[in-house]
């Protein structure tokens, strides 16, 4: 075991190893180191540790010194630099038409040595921009041609997920991704949705490649026969994220039929089935039965509902009741046949004329006798629905009296002046 210090620079999350010597060193601090880019400034993020020999690269180089005041203040005198760099870069790129995007701009902490990043599709002879900017910033340039998912990593940026991306954020070197995975992970294989603000295949691929290929070596594979809990069959497809398999089995009467079983509860063909197969089959056996005496109860309730309106037909105790519930709701249409009874002073008032019209002393014709003499409530009903025809019958036997009024031994000379 051997005792070092993590130490992480500006252009990424990695961490190196330094060897602390007998200098105070802590998290948080900043360092001298020498590195194959001369002197830089470095951050330690956490405190010095034991580390196996087999995880360093030998030899180890020692830290130089802690950060003091002064150099903090000259690295961030030369961070300020940086845009004014990055601008003056642009410009003579511009200038000398060269095919070539540059993506950050670095000091040493000490000013000594400006580097420029940048990416380009292939080749770029930057020989004469090496001198020109050199010229302008009165330093030793160096200009370093990375790649895309480099790039993505200086500048950060959103991933599909929402989140900063990984690259950013915390991964410390880049890992293989290929097709392969995806294919695996039952992922859809449209470019824009497996890949990253780089343009390559997302990093997070492989973050449950390990896992997705440990359960797919103890699942069966497809072709293969094996036992179930409902006969032989032929394996069909595995579903990592279920860990289910697909498998096709001939059922008894000739039919095909694709079932789903958990991996667990297969076995090879003469071998026997789990227990927990076997207690699944079960389970869902008894699930099978109560589902079935559930259904007969609802269809024997369902029957007993419909048979229940002959039986209230037959004239049974429960059914009187609702029988006698329309002639109960009859009764309100007898009501307003007794409220005619408004009609007859309509009928007075009618006669009246009529009566001063003919002889005084002729008998008073009309339905009052009638009334008087306690006929039902039916002709009463009848004799106000049919008031006006009655009224008519009164002004023609007034006029068949006219001519007995002048007679001279009649009344009065009243119908005359009526006249």
């Amino acid at each position: 075991m051997i005792k070092v210090i993590g130490v992480k620079f500006k252009t990424g999350n990695r961490i190196y190893y330094f060897d602390p010597l007998d200098l105070p060193v802590k998290a948080g601090d900043g360092v001298i180191v020498e590195t194959a880019r001369g002197m830089e400034f470095g951050d330690v993020p956490e405190d010095p540790k034991e580390v196996d020999e087999s995880e360093i690269v030998a030899p180890l180089k020692p830290v130089v010194r802690i950060a003091t005041d002064e150099d903090k203040r000259l690295r961030a005198q030369y961070a300020a630099k940086e845009s004014d760099a990055f601008a003056v870069c642009v410009e003579k790129i511009e200038a000398h038409g060269l095919d070539m995007k540059l993506v950050d701009v670095e000091y040493t902490f000490n000013g000594s040595k400006v580097v420029f990043y940048f990416t380009a599709d292939e080749r770029v002879d930057f020989r004469e921009l090496v001198k020109d900017l050199a010229y302008a910033l009165k330093t030793r340039i160096e200009l370093r041609q990375i790649g895309v998912r480099d790039e993505a990593k200086m500048l950060g940026g959103l991933g599909p997920c929402g989140r900063l991306v990984c690259c950013k954020a915390f991964l410390d070197d880049f890992r293989p991704v290929s097709i392969k995975m995806a294919k695996e992970q039952n992922l859809s294989l449209s470019p824009t949705k497996i890949s990253g603000l780089c343009g390559r295949l997302m990093c997070c691929l492989q973050y449950e490649q390990s896992a997705y290929e440990a359960i797919r070596s103890k699942m069966p594979k497809p072709g293969k026969e094996v036992n179930t809990v409902d006969g032989i069959g032929v394996v069909v497809e595995n579903n990592a994220i279920t860990e289910r398999t697909k498998v096709r089995l001939t059922m008894e009467d000739g039919t095909i039929d694709v079932r789903e079983y958990p991996y667990t509860h297969l076995s090879q063909p003469g071998e026997p089935l789990p227990e927990e197969a076997l207690e699944a089959k079960k389970a869902e056996a008894s699930k099978e039965k109560d589902a079935n005496a559930q259904f007969r109860k609802e269809a024997g309730n369902n029957a007993r509902r419909s048979a229940r309106p002959a039986k209230l037909q037959n004239g049974g105790k429960q059914g009187n009741a609702p029988a006698q519930k329309p002639d109960q709701k009859q009764k309100p249409e007898s009501k307003p046949e007794q409220k005619q009874k408004p009609a007859q002073p309509k009928q007075k008032q009618d006669a009246k004329p009529a009566q001063k019209q003919g002889n005084p002393s002729a008998p008073k014709q009309g339905n009052e006798p009638a009334q008087k003499q306690g006929q039902k409530p039916a002709q009463r009903q009848d004799f106000s629905q049919n008031a006006e025809n009655n009224v008519e019958p009164k002004k023609e036997s007034s006029r068949r009296r006219r001519p007995r009024r002048r007679k001279p031994n009649g009344g009065p000379n009243k119908p005359e002046t009526a006249e």
